[in-house]
């Protein structure tokens, strides 16, 4: 990792992986000089990353058309972990470990996939027990997981209601809330269709795994199927949150995060007025501050996923595009964590 001169807390340039569009969207290492870093209105904090992660929104960014990015060019990787080289604000040290997820992050302003970065304090979260791998392990999937496991919590779905189906399980999303769920004491069923998937998700506590749902995807989607779940955590939407929202019990409801499988939902209103089925709306980018810093407390505690080691896997910064045409390709499973600090090498 580039180091600071004695007496400097920045170096006058650093590494970064830059993403930039002119025919098509390329990705590219440089060394960038400090100004490459933002102007921040208010007080900010520049991160010596040592970690971030690798999502499909980080695919979508060097992707075209993938219309997450305001404007190129652009440093890629939604997920900053590292600790704190500069900071203009009393909340925060040099040297104090923190992860930095959601607003702008790697689509507006320059994200993880850099030796350092500047991003303003209020979307700082300081670590307490936590180390900065083990934040981005967790980083912005994880963090949704544990939002929908608390929305259904708070919704009343409790391990007696019944079996609770996670959608998508394979993904960064899925597994994590498997583990979370399984940890917590439910029934959790892994609905993933990824070959080889079944091991590790049992490993992380699903108590039965099955294919894609619906089964027929070309098949019309039914108002009403067989009341199966307690709750639901769906990272796809579309048809198989249709599906979701069809076969849940009566008082239960769909924690929904994802659009993999489309931003159309195919459903009636049945489900909602039969069985007073709740269709709650997970969104980690644009949680204030005070919310997203509790959850995190909860992460480090009595919320902290148990088996994180197990669906992590670690690539270095400087082979994150493979990575990233894997995530794009649906070929990841878990997380994939990537590491910035020696990771240019």
């Amino acid at each position: 990792m580039t180091t600071a001169a004695p007496g400097e807390s920045i170096p006058s340039s650093f590494e970064a992986l830059v993403a930039r569009e002119a025919d098509g969207i390329t990705l590219t290492r440089e060394r960038v000089d400090a100004s490459f870093l933002p102007e921040v209105s208010g007080p900010s904090v520049t991160i010596a990353v040592e970690y971030s992660s690798v999502n499909f929104k980080d695919a979508l960014a060097i992707t075209p058309k993938g219309g997450v990015v305001r404007e190129y060019p652009i440093v890629p990787g939604i997920d900053i972990a590292g600790t704190v080289a500069e900071s203009t604000s009393p909340e925060f040290e040099v040297g104090q470990r923190v992860v930095a997820h959601g607003y702008d992050i790697g689509t507006a302003q320059h994200g993880g996939y850099a030796e350092f970065a500047r991003v303003p304090a209020e979307w700082v979260v300081p670590l307490t027990t936590l180390s900065t791998r083990e934040a981005a392990a967790i980083g912005t999937a994880g963090f949704t997981a544990a939002l929908s496991v608390r929305a259904l919590q708070a919704a009343g779905v409790t391990p007696s209601d019944g079996p609770v189906l996670v959608t998508g399980a394979s993904g960064g999303v899925g597994t994590v809330s498997v583990d979370l769920l399984s940890a917590a004491g439910y029934d959790v069923v892994a609905s993933s269709g990824k070959q080889g998937a079944t091991q590790v998700l049992t490993e992380l506590g699903a108590s039965r795994v099955v294919g894609r749902l619906p089964e027929d995807p070309d098949a019309k989607p039914r108002p009403l199927g067989k009341a199966e779940w307690g709750g639901v955590v769906d990272c796809v939407g579309g048809k198989t949150l249709a599906h979701a929202l069809s076969t849940v019990r009566y008082g239960g409801a769909v924690a929904a995060s994802g659009l993999t499988g489309g931003a159309q939902l195919p459903t009636t209103v049945l489900p909602f007025i039969l069985r007073g089925v709740s269709l709650l709306g997970i969104d980690s980018v644009l949680l204030p501050i005070d919310k997203r810093r509790a959850l995190w407390q909860k992460l480090e505690t009595d919320l902290r996923p148990q088996r994180l080691s197990a669906l992590t896997t670690e690539v270095p910064v400087a082979d994150v595009a493979s990575a990233l045409d894997s995530i794009s390709g649906g070929g990841v499973t878990g997380r994939t964590v990537v590491a910035v600090s020696g990771g240019f090498a």
